[in-house]
């Protein structure tokens, strides 16, 4: 892993009916005051904003924004990274698959323009959010970054949710967010508490006031906030050393607590009757170290 310089637009949504001109410029804009941006990321569901409509007509036009992976939409977002060769995650868009089910999928596009990754929501906020929940986990190896992992807002108040992405090598968490209710602080707290409990970057992308209640932050593998967004719009930077998350699992946690060290050979498994299974010692460390 290479250093990392991660951007967090914190914005308000772009209204849904043609929002590819104004995300364009915004991109543009970022990077021509932010040039050492190498993966920049928006909230959730940034391109997707209905305030401008009566409440009763939201959810058909939220349906009606529905794109397939393949669509002409979805490679327009790929030619904007392109044309600025970075690493691109526009946050999520509602995706219709091939049986007609709707998902709430966060994407990420490589500096030549392609697809890399697309995870699809495994918490959605019920009972408002109506998209079907994805089942599979997505860690995407990208070259000289490293290793991310693909988290979608309520995700995070499920603490087995970022441990598998960190056990499945995660050395940065890239949380996007449309928080706009009260419990915003208590998920600040949840991120610093994901990145400290599994020792990895935890970046939480949220929308901006007026609309959403803000406070993106880049969160360190000790739980450091290195950037705070505040409330407003407003874009913020910082810099991943290539073998932070490595040097914190190594020598521990303040240099004291070594969380995927904890077991030793001849230890008995641990049975997790919630969960029907249990923790072999001999399969608890990372899949980065295998």
């Amino acid at each position: 892993m290479s250093d990392l310089t991660i951007g967090v637009a914190q914005r308000i949504p772009l209204p849904f009916e043609t929002p590819l001109t104004a995300f364009a410029a915004d991109v543009a804009a970022t990077l021509a005051c932010f040039p050492e941006i190498s993966l920049l990321s928006y909230p959730e569901l940034h391109l997707v904003g209905l305030e401008h409509l009566p409440l009763e007509d939201r959810e058909a036009a939220l349906r009606s924004s529905a794109q397939r992976l393949d669509s002409p939409f979805v490679a327009a977002l790929g030619t904007i990274a392109a044309h600025h060769g970075i690493w691109l995650c526009p946050g999520s868009i509602i995706e219709v698959d091939e049986s007609g089910a709707h998902y709430n999928t966060q994407l990420i596009f490589d500096p030549g323009g392609s697809l890399r990754a697309s995870y699809r929501k495994m918490f959605p906020w019920r009972p408002y959010e109506k998209v079907a929940p994805g089942t599979q986990f997505e860690v995407l190896a990208a070259e000289g970054l490293g290793h991310i992992g693909l988290s979608n807002c309520y995700d995070t108040w499920f603490p087995e949710h970022s441990r598998q992405l960190a056990w499945l090598g995660a050395e940065v968490i890239l949380n996007i967010a449309q928080s706009r209710a009260a419990d915003r602080a208590q998920e600040l707290v949840l991120a610093r508490a994901h990145a400290i409990t599994n020792q990895c970057m935890f970046v939480s992308v949220n929308c901006a006031a007026p609309f959403g209640r803000g406070r993106s932050l880049i969160i360190d593998a000790e739980g450091e906030v290195l950037a705070d967004a505040g409330t407003e719009e407003a874009t913020i930077v910082a810099t991943i050393a290539d073998a932070r998350v490595e040097q914190v699992r190594t020598f521990g946690t303040a240099g004291l607590n070594r969380l995927w060290g904890q077991f030793v050979d001849g230890d008995a498994p641990i049975h997790l009757p919630m969960y029907n299974g249990s923790i072999d010692p001999a399969n608890w460390a990372p899949r980065a170290r295998w």
